[in-house]
């Protein structure tokens, strides 16, 4: 009867949080590339690549998505704890 895929309940900021870190994660890859392209692709640029990965990996924040997954148990917590609700 229902042929139609269900809909995600994400809410907004989940999904501007998620279309950030994709941004971020692509601005760190094409850094990183671009890096090494500057250098000449000299060597072992496969691993000079993953190190300037891990070095511009400090773009992407992850500790907003640890901080908002930790506000929403605190809010949770206190919404459970209400008797007026």
């Amino acid at each position: 009867m229902n042929g139609s895929d269900p809909k995600s309940k994400t809410g907004k900021l989940d999904e501007e949080i998620n279309h950030t870190s994709i941004f971020l994660l692509i601005l760190t890859a094409s850094l990183s590339i671009l890096i090494v392209a500057l250098s000449g692709f000299n060597g072992m640029w496969g691993i000079n690549l993953f190190r300037f990965i891990l070095l511009l990996s400090y773009i992407i924040p992850i500790s907003l998505r640890v901080n908002l997954d930790l506000a929403r148990i605190y809010y949770s917590i206190r919404i459970n704890r209400d008797d007026k609700i």
